[in-house]
């Protein structure tokens, strides 16, 4: 592969991580999972185990790994329901506002989303998904009949009180209508209802 093509395929890869779940042909593989809950998903979600974990793969690159946290109820096929933490630690270098906008491309892959209130959650994203270096981790924290609240490295971000944004935005991993049913089967333990 010449270089200047090769970089290409690396810059490529670089801007897709969150679009990740979005584009056919990435391969999963199983990460290995963690020994135990990160601080912030223990204080969040009551008796925190992991249910389900997965790497994302493009182009044969790891682009991030996925864990879902869960405490006593599973989510199921009314997961939005349970309380419950989605981990994505980046193992690529991305732009937060990448992040954003990726997001809110495959949000819509859920349902209408009008452009008024799609254009508010862009803005509410692009505070709250920072640039990540490879090692960073953004852990959303679904709370239900209330929203959403956003961690990078540990520490608060802030939240969004939309049960719609929160439906929507973890939609996009564990939703029937994910771009990516074989990520949504492993987060889920291998149990998609």
């Amino acid at each position: 592969m010449k270089l200047v093509q090769r970089r290409q395929v690396l810059r490529a890869a670089a801007l897709l991580p969150a679009l990740a779940v979005s584009v056919p042909g990435f391969a999963l593989a199983q990460s290995p999972p963690p020994v135990g809950a990160p601080a912030e998903v223990a204080a969040e979600v009551t008796g925190a185990r992991l249910l389900g974990n997965g790497t994302l793969r493009f182009l044969g690159l790891r682009v991030y790994d996925a864990r879902l946290w869960v405490g006593s109820s599973v989510p199921g096929s009314d997961w939005q329901a349970a309380p419950f933490a989605l981990e994505l630690q980046y193992l690529r270098k991305v732009k937060g506002e990448l992040i954003a906008e990726s997001s809110l491309k495959e949000m819509r892959r859920q349902g209408e989303i009008d452009e008024v209130t799609a254009e508010r959650w862009l803005g509410n994203m692009k505070q709250l998904f920072p640039d990540m270096q490879p090692g960073h981790r953004i852990t959303g924290v679904n709370l239900p009949g209330v929203g959403a609240r956003f961690f990078s490295n540990g520490q608060l971000r802030g939240e969004l009180r939309e049960v719609d944004f929160a439906r929507f935005f973890f939609g996009i991993w564990l939703s029937p209508r994910t771009s990516e049913p074989a990520m949504r089967e492993q987060l889920l333990g291998g149990k998609a209802p």
